[in-house]
């Protein structure tokens, strides 16, 4: 019965607004991402992506009205924040993503005033520049700048990585690192990985050196499954030298391999 209520509301869906090919077309072939999706999933995910423009309010600041943002950049956007669940159900989509509500763009980075204690119970205040901030059921909100700079396979995606701080609140308030897992992954499997990394990067930054990835994920555990999902999607090469079990981990969670996507690009 739910199968055939969903497929009725697709149906409807469609007549009322048909998928526009070629807008998806010139979106995919704006951004390295999406165009290196085969052309299976380039379809799905085109089809997941409409129905985001729809559901979702997606918001400029009215300090950009003269910037350019056409329907294209609005589907590459959709598209780029369906990416996260396009190996999971229309069910599980829908699910993930009910605490999105709103993508507000705004002209540039901003300051938060931030209070921190440290371990020693000393607070810590200060302004912090953001390119992008999220909350439980508040807005998804990005820098143009920053969003106009996501979407290739360089390791930074500020849409995404703000996106995945909103599955991992989809069983708490907060950011903690550790989202809903579908029932085959195991908590104890996701703590071990995720805190081989974590000490890893702690390790790395205490004799001074690099991390292997954006130390940003070495700030806090729901930063650091945020930057991971950054990687995962926009630099899985190099995700997966650094962090080969963490990789493995993602791909079984997202149900997707993006490494495989690098090898063999597919075109608009």
């Amino acid at each position: 019965m739910l199968d055939r209520l969903q497929r009725w509301r697709a149906a409807r869906f469609n007549a009322r607004h048909p998928f526009p090919a070629d807008t998806w077309r010139e979106a995919r072939a704006r951004l390295p991402l999406l165009a290196a999706l085969s052309d299976e999933d380039a379809e799905r995910l085109g089809q997941r992506a409409w129905a985001f423009v729809h559901d979702k309010r997606l918001s400029l600041h009215p300090a950009l009205a003269d910037m350019p943002f056409d329907e294209p950049a609005r589907l590459a956007l959709a598209g780029q924040a369906c990416l996260l669940t396009l190996g999971w159900s229309q069910a599980e989509h829908q699910e993930a993503f009910a605490n999105v509500h709103e993508i507000l763009i705004l002209p540039g980075a901003f300051a938060r005033h931030v209070e921190e204690m440290d371990e020693a119970g000393v607070m810590h205040e200060y302004a912090d520049q953001r390119a992008g901030e999220t909350s439980f059921q508040g807005p998804v909100v990005v820098a143009y700048p920053e969003l106009m700079a996501s979407g290739d396979f360089s390791g930074f995606n500020v849409l995404i990585h703000e996106l995945a701080h909103k599955l991992d609140m989809g069983n708490s308030r907060d950011a903690d690192g550790f989202p809903p897992l579908p029932r085959d992954m195991a908590a104890s499997e996701w703590h071990q990985v995720f805190t081989a990394v974590w000490d890893d990067l702690q390790a790395h930054l205490e004799r001074g050196e690099d991390t292997p990835i954006d130390d940003y994920a070495a700030s806090h555990p729901g930063e650091c499954f945020a930057v991971c999902c950054e990687h995962f999607f926009s630099a899985p090469d190099l995700l997966d030298t650094a962090y080969p079990a963490l990789y493995s981990l993602l791909s079984r969670y997202f149900q997707q391999d993006p490494l495989a996507r690098l090898s063999v690009p597919s075109q608009p």
